[in-house]
């Protein structure tokens, strides 16, 4: 079983920064992606950014050079530092880890979600 715990949400003024970490833990193969999502009231959750277990990173727009992703694959850590935060950055935020195994004659992708962290920016 793999479990994923998210920390470093909060309530921060418009303009200024937080820290997202998400730890995960359980039978997780050295070959995987690890990423944020965020899901605001009343909309569908949608990407913020990707990093594969080789470091190949993958932000949306709406966040591109404001957001990092990071990972410490020694802890299977996976960390997102947000700058320049405005008031629509607003939502709860999700870790996720995915990986996909391929067997003889198919291929099976395995995919685990956190509980989420609320983060909220203030105008």
């Amino acid at each position: 079983q793999v479990q994923l715990a998210e920390s470093g949400g909060g309530l921060v003024q418009a303009g200024g920064s937080l820290r997202l970490s998400c730890a995960a833990s359980g039978s997780i193969p050295s070959i995987n992606t690890m990423g944020w999502y965020r899901q605001a009231p009343g909309k569908q959750r949608e990407l913020v950014a990707t990093i594969t277990s080789d470091g190949t990173t993958n932000y949306s727009d709406s966040v591109q050079g404001r957001f990092t992703i990071s990972r410490d694959n020694a802890k299977n850590t996976v960390y997102l530092q947000m700058n320049s935060l405005k008031p629509e950055d607003t939502a709860v935020y999700f870790c996720n880890s995915n990986w996909r195994i391929q067997y003889v004659f198919a291929s099976k992708k395995y995919e685990y979600w956190g509980q989420g962290t609320q983060v909220t920016v203030s105008s």
